[in-house]
């Protein structure tokens, strides 16, 4: 008799549960839909939904995995012809070049221009992370800083209305408290005696860095004054700083505020996170077929690079190369991290490489920084020999020498707390090298990396 009482008791709290639940669930069901099963998730414990919500995360410890064997430059690997340089090392960047030349390639300067594209379809977004590939660092050195306008090799700071008045507040209540202090610390040196010469020597030091404060907040207001102080050039920048926000709204979704310095760079991963649509087609082939064969995602760390972008990445990184078009800003080129591959993993990666390069839909390197380059081809064929001849005259006189191109990154990969990944093994491409350096390089032939 007991034990049948406890067992109607159980039943009743039971059905007294799926009750209470079907109040809760079934409403959320109607408004968003049956097949919607992403509403309902929101409503189980943190624990059971982060599966769902962080595949990034997951697919990070797959590629990371300990193999148990030699990985990356460690491994024995024999690489293919396709995957090396041509005896011509140049042959490599002039291809490249040759293809943006036929097919008049346009290639963003700044964010801004990148946006515009991105807003006309001509790139599209990458998804984070896929069963088949994992955008390993891919914007792990984008900052929080204002978005700029990148013209005649100088960035323009972008505000709206509210924001240009704020940072004119900002640089006047600055340049108040520095002048403040330089006159509390001139009159304190005014009052020392002769034999306080260590006093005057540190009051000295003091003075000289506020002065170096108070003539970079000057040169800060004269930038604003010149970019802005023209009413046409004005209401140009506003109109830029929507089109960012404008993308923001769409592609990050809710309340997105452009102000904000997490948005910011959120955007800015997010922009970096695209390439143009005949190069994903490449890339998903790739992946393809090396999830199916060793159940993993393919990492990947470059995608598209605005000039601007890469310029300052080279201001950290002397080894960099010069040629008219950096591959990644065409939205053409990707980088695949090889450096947690075994040894039958990169040779089935080559393998694959390779055989796209012999069907002529890509040119590709095997570079020593533990990556492949890879760049497709718009029309899934190789450019015009007499394209490529053009473009290696180009680069043997240094001609084709105006936009920045290649820099490399290598950072520890890190959790991001966003869908992009904010600091990883990320290829970048930059400018600055002397012609002298230049030519020595090219010479030596040995393997460096050239984009």
């Amino acid at each position: 008799m007991k034990l049948r009482k406890q067992s109607f008791l159980f039943l009743g709290n039971l059905i007294f549960f799926i009750v209470i639940a079907a109040l809760v669930l079934v409403p959320v069901w109607k408004r968003r839909g049956s097949g919607n099963l992403r509403s309902l998730i929101a409503l189980l414990p943190a624990t059971a939904r982060a599966a769902e919500i962080n595949p990034w995360t997951a697919a990070v410890e797959k590629v990371k995995e300990d193999r148990g064997e030699p990985i990356g430059k460690q491994a024995k690997i024999e690489t293919p012809s396709q995957l090396r340089h041509y005896s011509d090392t140049r042959r490599f960047l002039a291809t490249q070049v040759a293809e943006v030349n036929e097919h008049h390639v346009d290639t963003p300067q700044d964010f801004v221009e990148l946006a515009r594209m991105i807003d006309r379809g001509e790139l599209v977004q990458v998804q984070p992370a896929s069963e088949n590939y994992i955008l390993f660092g891919v914007g792990g050195s984008a900052d929080s800083g204002p978005f700029t306008r990148f013209e005649n090799g100088k960035s323009i700071k972008l505000y709206n209305e509210a924001g240009l008045r704020r940072e004119y507040e900002r640089l006047a209540s600055s340049q108040a408290g520095w002048d403040k202090q330089l006159t509390s610390l001139q009159q304190q040196v005014r009052v020392l005696k002769r034999r306080d010469r260590s006093q005057r020597a540190k009051l000295q030091t003091q003075i000289a860095g506020l002065q170096k404060e108070v003539k970079g907040n000057r040169d800060d207001k004269a930038q604003l004054e010149r970019s802005y102080g023209n009413a046409d050039t004005r209401q140009g920048l506003f109109s830029d700083y929507e089109t960012l926000q404008q993308l923001g709204s769409k592609l990050i979704g809710g309340a997105f505020d452009l102000s904000e310095a997490g948005a910011r760079r959120q955007l800015k991963v997010r922009m970096l996170s695209s390439m143009r649509p005949e190069a994903l087609k490449v890339l998903e082939e790739i992946a393809a077929s090396y999830h199916e064969k060793f159940a993993r995602p393919l990492p990947l760390t470059s995608l598209v690079r605005p000039d601007e972008y890469q310029l300052g990445l080279s201001k950290t990184n002397p080894n960099a190369t010069r040629i008219e078009t950096p591959p990644h800003s065409t939205g053409l080129a990707f980088d695949i991290l090889y450096h947690y591959m075994t040894a039958a993993e990169q040779a089935q990666v080559m393998s694959e490489l390779a055989r796209l390069k012999d069907e002529g839909r890509i040119e590709v390197l095997r570079e020593n920084r533990d990556h492949y380059h890879v760049f497709a081809f718009v029309g899934g064929a190789r450019p015009d020999e007499g394209f490529i001849s053009s473009a290696l005259g180009e680069v043997r006189s240094g001609k084709a020498a105006k936009a920045p191109v290649k820099v490399s990154d290598t950072r520890t990969a890190k959790l991001a707390k966003s869908h992009g990944a904010q600091s990883s093994r990320e290829a970048h491409h930059a400018q600055k090298k002397s012609a002298a350096a230049k030519g020595k390089m090219q010479r030596s032939g040995r393997g460096r990396r050239k984009r």
